[in-house]
C-alpha cells in the first residue's frame, strides 16, 4: 500500500499562527482543518482534495515549524512539516503580515530555496490595501513573487491561485483517474488505543505522530492510500473523551472534529485497546458509532501482546459483547499495529460491510420473510401482547431502514426489535451495518 500520488501537491508551511489553516480551509472551499487562536492546533499534516484552474489538485496543511519546550511533539510537527514540503510540487510559505518577519523565517526561507521546489511567499492578514505600504521588509526577501492576501476576507485569493497554477507540473496523462471515489474509513476510538499507529502502518509510513501521551492527534488527519487498484481515504481522528479530562482548548477542538467526522465517514473503524477492553469510554464511542447508522468494523489492537495459544477468541467476543452489546453486528478482528498483523484486513472488512449497508431487498422477499416470523414467532407489543405484521418494505440504505405495517397501535417490544433485527441480518447478510425498523400503525397513518 502506497500514498496516491497521481494528483499535484501543493503543502502549505510556516511558523505558527500566520493562518496556514485558515488558508487551507479557504483554498479547499470548507472548513476542514481546525482553526484555533492558540497556537500549534495542527500537528499531523491534513490532506484534502480540490480544484485549480480547472485541475485536482492535493492540497496539504502542515504544523507549525517551531521547537519550544512548551510544545511537546514540535520536533515531530517540524519534520513532518519539512517532509510534506520535500514531496511537494509547489510549496507556499506562509507569513503573518500583522507580526513582521522572523529571523527564523528567513532561514525557513534559505532552505526552502535549497530544496529546489517551486515556490510562492505569501503574506497573510493584510485586511487593506493600505497596509501594504509597511511590509516592505518582505520586499527584501529577494523572491521573484511576493503575494499579499487575506485568507479570512478572501482577499487576493485569485491572484494566488491563479499563480499556483502557473507553478503546476504539466498535466499527465490519466492523471483524473475514473472511478468512484475513494472509501472514506474514520478511524475512531478512545485516547491512547492506537488509532494513529494503525493508520501509519496502512500507509507504510509515519504519517501521524504517535506518543503515550493522550490527546496527541488534535486535528483529524486525512490520508489518500492505494490498495492495487482501489484507494481509500483514512480519517485519523483525535481520541474522543469526556471534556472534563481534556487537557487544552485545543485537544477539546480536536473531541468536537472527531465527533463530527462520524457522520462524514462512509465506515467507522472502531479501535479497542487489547490489554483493557471494554472500558466505559469505549461504550460512549461504541454508541456514537450506532447513533450514526454506519457500518462499523472492530479493531482489537495491541493483539502482539496476546499469548493467542492462551486465548479463545469466543471468549474474547463474549467479554466484548458484555459491554458493547449494542453494536455485536460489527464484525471483530484482532490487529497489531506494531507488527501489522490483520492490519490489511480492516480494508477488506470495510469494504464489505459497506457494501453490506447498500442492500436493498424487494418487498417480495420481505412479505415472504414476514409470513414465516408470523407463523413462527409473531411479534409482541411492549405490553406483552401478540399482533401481526401485515407487510414490509425497504425505505432506505446506509442504514438499512424497513418499514413495518402492523394492525397494532401499541409499539413493539424492545425485545422482539432486536430479535427482529438479528433475524434480518441472518436472513438478508447485513453483518456490520445497524439495521432499523421503523413500525407503523393505524395511529401512526
Amino acid at each position: 500500500m502506497s500514498e496516491i500520488q497521481a494528483l499535484p501537491r501543493v503543502v502549505i508551511v510556516g511558523y505558527p499562527n500566520a493562518g496556514k489553516s485558515t488558508l487551507f480551509n479557504r483554498l479547499l472551499r470548507q472548513k476542514k482543518a481546525l482553526v484555533h487562536s492558540l497556537p500549534g492546533m495542527t500537528r499531523d499534516f491534513i490532506a484534502g482534495e480540490t480544484r485549480l484552474a480547472g485541475r485536482r489538485i492535493e492540497l496539504v496543511d502542515t504544523g507549525g515549524f517551531l521547537d519550544s519546550p512548551a510544545e511537546p511533539f514540535s520536533g515531530q510537527v517540524k519534520a513532518k512539516a519539512w517532509a510534506a514540503a520535500k514531496s511537494a510540487d509547489v510549496v507556499l510559505m506562509l507569513l503573518d503580515g500583522r507580526r513582521g518577519l522572523l529571523p527564523v523565517e528567513e532561514d525557513l526561507l534559505r532552505s526552502l530555496r535549497k530544496l529546489g521546489r517551486p515556490f510562492l511567499v505569501v503574506v497573510n492578514k493584510i485586511d487593506t490595501e493600505s497596509e501594504k505600504p509597511e511590509l516592505a521588509e518582505y520586499y527584501r526577501l529577494g523572491v521573484p513573487r511576493l503575494l499579499f492576501i487575506s485568507a479570512e476576507h478572501k482577499l487576493g485569493i485569485g491572484a494566488l491561485e491563479s499563480a499556483v497554477a502557473e507553478l503546476l507540473p504539466p498535466a499527465a496523462e490519466g492523471e483524473e483517474p475514473a472511478g468512484p471515489r475513494p472509501l472514506r474509513i474514520a478511524v475512531i476510538g478512545r485516547t491512547n488505543v492506537g488509532k494513529s499507529s494503525l493508520v501509519n502502518r496502512l500507509c507504510g509510513e509515519e504519517r501521524a505522530i504517535v506518543s503515550e501521551l493522550p490527546g496527541t492527534t488534535r486535528d483529524s488527519t486525512d490520508v489518500l492510500i492505494r490498495r492495487g487498484a482501489k484507494a481509500y481515504l483514512l480519517v485519523d481522528t483525535a481520541g474522543i473523551r469526556r471534556f472534563g479530562k481534556v487537557g487544552d482548548e485545543r485537544e477539546s477542538a480536536g473531541v468536537v472534529k472527531a465527533r463530527k467526522n462520524i457522520p462524514l465517514a462512509d465506515v467507522l473503524c472502531l479501535v479497542l485497546d487489547t490489554a483493557e477492553f471494554p472500558a466505559r469510554q469505549d461504550g460512549t464511542v461504541a454508541s456514537l458509532a450506532l447513533e450514526s447508522g454506519k457500518p462499523l468494523v472492530i479493531a482489537l489492537n495491541k493483539w502482539d501482546l496476546v499469548r493467542e495459544e492462551a486465548v479463545a477468541m469466543d471468549e474474547v467476543e463474549r467479554a466484548l459483547w458484555s459491554r458493547l452489546d449494542f453494536v455485536n453486528y460489527a464484525p471483530v478482528i484482532p490487529v497489531s499495529a506494531l507488527s501489522g498483523k490483520n492490519v490489511g484486513r480492516i480494508l477488506d472488512l470495510a469494504e464489505q460491510v459497506f457494501k453490506n449497508g447498500q442492500k436493498m431487498i424487494g418487498t417480495a422477499l420481505l412479505n415472504k420473510f414476514v409470513a414465516v416470523l408470523n407463523a413462527e414467532n409473531p411479534p409482541m407489543t411492549r405490553k406483552g401482547f401478540r399482533f401481526a405484521i401485515k407487510y414490509m418494505t425497504q425505505k432506505s440504505v446506509l442504514p438499512p431502514t424497513f418499514v413495518a405495517f402492523a394492525n397494532t397501535r401499541e409499539a413493539m417490544a424492545p425485545s422482539y426489535e432486536k430479535y427482529l433485527i438479528q433475524r434480518l441480518r441472518r436472513e438478508f447478510g447485513f453483518e456490520g451495518t445497524p439495521v432499523r425498523i421503523l413500525l407503523r400503525g393505524p395511529h401512526l397513518g
